[in-house]
């Protein structure tokens, strides 16, 4: 839930991301590049994402998923920096959207044992580079601004986690999941994730430019809800699963 919690994110900040790219530049992003900028990334990742899934269907060595899986990410970064480079200039291709596709098709293509040893293959390189990323995304935010970011905050908190948990109610409830998942599962996505601060370093990129005013809001906003939430979501998550019994079950297998 919490993957398809991100990819639905991703979908929703990327498409208004474009059209917010289109206006600050003035209506020099055509209308029809819009969901170019969506679905083209999309569709790269895809294509790299494929060939690597068959030949990870016949890897057996360690050394030889590493060094496929090394060989996907280097071709789709490079696709990308081709294109944003000679072929389109006014717009940007997203690096995040060609990576989620192309590692969406070739997980999906692999058995269940392969993922696991490639899982445990790249999590210590993934959490370095998790890390990497969250602290060069975090360290410009300006925490000065967490004050001056007032009302937004509260409405960003406020919207959030109302789309989230009664987002996530309605759907458990239209797929006649059991009343423990209707009543918390949205409790348990309330957490804010890295994912907000790389979105955030994404638009003040896109808005710092024509709209610094905006930038400053952004930064303060997200800045002051991932300090608030990470303490109160991170305890309405922990209850969340407490009354859906699911923290003693767990202790008790």
């Amino acid at each position: 839930m919490a993957v398809l919690d991100d990819i639905v994110g991703i979908a929703v900040f990327f498409t208004v991301n474009a059209c917010i790219a289109r206006e600050v530049s003035g209506g020099a992003i055509p209308l029809y590049m819009i969901p170019v900028m969506i679905f083209l990334p999309i569709g790269i990742g895809a294509a790299t994402g494929f060939p690597a899934g068959l030949i990870l269907r016949k890897m057996k060595s360690r050394a030889g998923i590493v060094a496929v899986l090394l060989i996907d990410i280097t071709c789709t970064a490079v696709i990308g920096i081709l294109l944003n480079r000679y072929v389109f200039t006014t717009i940007t291709l997203n690096y995040m959207l060609m990576g989620v596709s192309a590692s969406a098709v070739f997980s999906n293509m692999i058995t269940e044992e392969q993922l696991d040893l490639l899982i445990s293959l790249d999590q210590p390189i993934l959490g370095i580079s998790l890390l990497g990323a969250i602290v060069d995304l975090g360290a410009p935010l300006n925490y000065h601004l967490i004050l001056g970011a007032g009302l937004y905050t509260f409405i960003y908190i406020g919207a959030r986690a109302f789309g989230k948990y009664f987002g996530a109610r309605i759907g458990a409830t239209a797929t006649h999941m059991p009343k423990t998942v209707q009543k918390y599962l949205g409790l348990t996505l309330l957490p804010h994730s890295g994912v907000s601060l790389v979105f955030t370093g994404i638009i003040c990129g896109v808005l710092q430019g024509p709209r610094p005013d905006l930038a400053a809001i952004v930064q303060g906003t997200i800045a002051a809800a991932a300090v608030i939430n990470e303490i109160i979501a991170v305890i309405a998550a922990k209850k969340g699963f407490e009354l859906a019994g699911e923290i003693g079950a767990a202790a008790s297998q």
